[in-house]
């Protein structure tokens, strides 16, 4: 089902989503090239309209996905993956509300639609933003809520009927967002016709960072047996001498399967075999995996081959998929993380996936450049603010041993009406989906389910507590945390985390220009929250806007001088409480990003401290000389870099 158009004022009735089809119990592993599985990426242009009828419900009325776009009106060509709000000179599309179309044309082998049993066809998403309805060849395949996590559908059906010709993928995506989706929003009507022009509307947000939308991670196709490896799940210990990592391994199909297991090192050298369903593999003088600056190799991966054998209408079938894996522990105490049982702390970042043109878009240059700038910054971990980041990107945190604290899309969870079971329901999804997704990645050490909410409210006590407690069932083997910016004594979320991440802008938002009261209100900061709770503090955020270029001595705000002491006050604040129970500082931010527009935004958020371009403000040397210095403590070697190709 649809959501069902009606003429303004009742507009919002179109774009409040019914329930779609979310993503089941089953597997998201991603899409790898083996011996029995072949993957085809389908970035390039796409075709492209927006539906500006006024009730944005053209598309439907009239079944664009009946027959090629083109046919429907006019069209044009968009990149994918990216955000289509910049790619056009049209201002109407900067900031449309509603419902786009995309179209796709490929043509597939005859090898993927033919043998008995034939293959399967499976089309995935990497993320579309936010509310997604697929079609192939007219045929609706799949309906997904949510922007920034993958979905599939096993397409076979649809397209083993007619081999040789054209297969269409339609998707219609709406990026409205309402008080129940996550991140929520709001549609506001301006009715007063003196002032506006019919039927207008504007998105609010609660957020700030622009609501890109499109197609904004790969689209793939990608084949599997008619029997397959559904889903993979490890975890690791570890002593001295040995490693153990557990496994489950689900299929799908077929009878009679048999599993065999090996795990190799990075030479490719067996170090240990298993077989069956469920088991353990035993690593004598294991590598662990190690962060960024506390081992002289980093980010040590193996590779778990699994490969499957069934039975299918009387023909034997093979799958075999490789799973990279990092052998590593993770502990919290009353004032310490601890990663292997060594003490960790975050010296990091806080990113988007933003950039000039391309918006949220996937972009290969950009990412290997951020890469290279986090690590010459000496920074060791981000959080990814706010909401799931890609999956190439997790790959590299995997590779280069950068850890992650992973966060939901919880963000701007401020109104009454968004701590309601419909919301709550859907988080407790959402959080499904990402532990499915990024369950066995070693960087990830850390779930975050939202971002500065509205936690002082009466509900968020109920609401975080189960949306905690269903995170912490899915995967036990985590920490679990929120970020806020709530008052110690009035939060009713925190006394549900494992660890205390707090965002506080003094100087800034708070007494701004005085910079002479952060250390006073930074201290009492951190020790009314450890007295209170007795758990290790993240300052999770911090930051001042500067403007590239613009000085003032004695410092002003928004030069780079007053951005560089206000993180020279806070480090001062750092340096004493992370002898305590401080376990981590993340900067907002790493980079300048776009913004809805308003009176305190020139251009987006100036608080990186390199632009969006990726060039560095006179900050980034600041946090590089602190950075560098707090893991030369550890008395790290420098790590070797190197190529990381190898699962990607």
């Amino acid at each position: 089902a649809r959501p069902c158009p009606l003429p303004p004022p009742q507009l919002l009735l179109l774009l409040l989503f019914l329930p779609g089809l979310a993503a089941g119990p089953a597997g998201m592993l991603q899409p790898r090239d083996t011996p029995s599985r072949e993957r085809r990426e389908l970035g390039g242009l796409w075709s492209f309209r927006a539906d500006l009828s006024p009730g944005r419900d053209a598309g439907f009325a009239q079944r664009w996905y009946r027959r090629p776009l083109r046919q429907s009106g006019p069209v044009i060509d968009m990149p994918v993956p990216a955000s289509f709000n910049d790619i056009t000179q049209d201002p109407s599309l900067e900031n449309y509300i509603g419902w786009v179309w995309y179209e796709k044309e490929v043509l597939l082998p005859l090898r993927w639609l033919q043998g008995d049993p034939a293959p399967r066809v499976v089309l995935r998403f990497g993320s579309a933003h936010y509310y997604s309805i697929v079609w192939v060849n007219g045929v609706q395949v799949v309906e997904h809520e949510g922007g920034h996590l993958p979905f599939e559908a096993d397409i076979s059906s649809v397209v083993r009927g007619s081999p040789g010709t054209l297969c269409r993928i339609t998707v219609a995506l709406n990026n409205t967002l309402t008080p129940h989706t996550l991140p929520p929003g709001s549609i506001q009507y301006m009715s007063d016709r003196s002032r506006y022009p019919k039927n207008y509307f504007v998105q609010n947000i609660k957020f700030d960072f622009f609501n890109y939308a499109g197609i904004h991670r790969p689209v793939v196709l990608y084949t599997t047996p008619a029997a397959y490896i559904d889903d993979i799940t490890v975890t690791t210990t570890s002593s001295d001498s040995a490693a153990m990592v557990q496994y489950q391994v689900s299929v799908v199909g077929g009878t009679a399967s048999s599993l065999s297991l090996s795990l190799r090192d990075q030479e490719g050298k067996v170090v240990a075999t298993g077989d069956g369903p469920v088991g353990e593999l035993k690593v004598l003088s294991p590598n662990l995996w190690w962060p960024y600056l506390m081992h002289e190799n980093p980010g040590y991966l193996y590779a778990l081959e699994v490969r499957m054998q069934a039975q299918v209408g009387g023909a034997l079938l093979e799958d075999v998929y490789t799973l990279p894996v990092g052998i590593r522990t993770v502990h919290v105490t009353s004032t310490q993380f601890l990663i292997n049982g060594r003490p960790f702390y975050f010296h990091g970042v806080n990113k988007h996936e933003d950039a000039d043109i391309r918006g949220k878009g996937l972009d290969w240059p950009l990412i290997v450049k951020d890469f290279n700038l986090l690590r010459w910054l000496g920074a060791n971990s981000f959080r990814t603010s706010h909401y799931p980041y890609a999956e190439e990107i997790m790959d590299l945190c995997d590779a280069y041993g950068i850890v992650v604290i992973d966060e939901s899309p919880g963000v701007g969870i401020k109104l009454l009406e968004s701590f309601g079971n419909r919301s709550l329901q859907h988080h407790l999804a959402v959080m499904e989906e990402l532990i499915r997704r990024d369950k066995n990645r070693p960087s990830v050490v850390m779930w975050s389910v939202a971002n500065e909410p509205a936690s002082e409210l009466p509900p968020a006590a109920h609401y975080f507590k189960t949306v905690i407690a269903h995170t912490k069932a899915l995967d036990p083997s985590r920490p679990v945390t929120f970020v806020t910016d709530v008052n110690y004594a009035l939060d009713h979320g925190a006394p549900y985390v494992d660890v205390i991440c707090v965002n506080s802008y003094f100087s800034w938002y708070h007494d701004p220009g005085h910079l002479e009261v952060i250390p006073l209100q930074l201290t009492a900061q951190f020790e009314n929250w450890y007295k209170t709770y007795q758990k290790p503090i993240i300052q999770s955020e911090y930051g001042a806007d500067s403007v590239p270029g613009l000085h003032s001595d004695p410092p002003m705000m928004f030069t780079e001088e007053y951005q560089n002491a206000m993180l020279r006050e806070y480090h001062s604040v750092f340096d004493k409480k992370r002898k305590e129970y401080v376990i981590g500082e993340l900067i907002w931010n790493f980079a300048d990003f776009m913004t809805s527009q308003g009176t305190t935004r020139v251009l987006g958020n100036k608080k990186g401290i390199f632009t969006r371009q990726r060039q560095p403000k006179a900050a980034a040397f600041v946090l590089r000389d602190r950075y560098w210095k707090i893991a030369n403590e550890s008395s790290c070697l420098p790590p070797v870099i190197t190529s990381h190709s190898l699962f990607l």
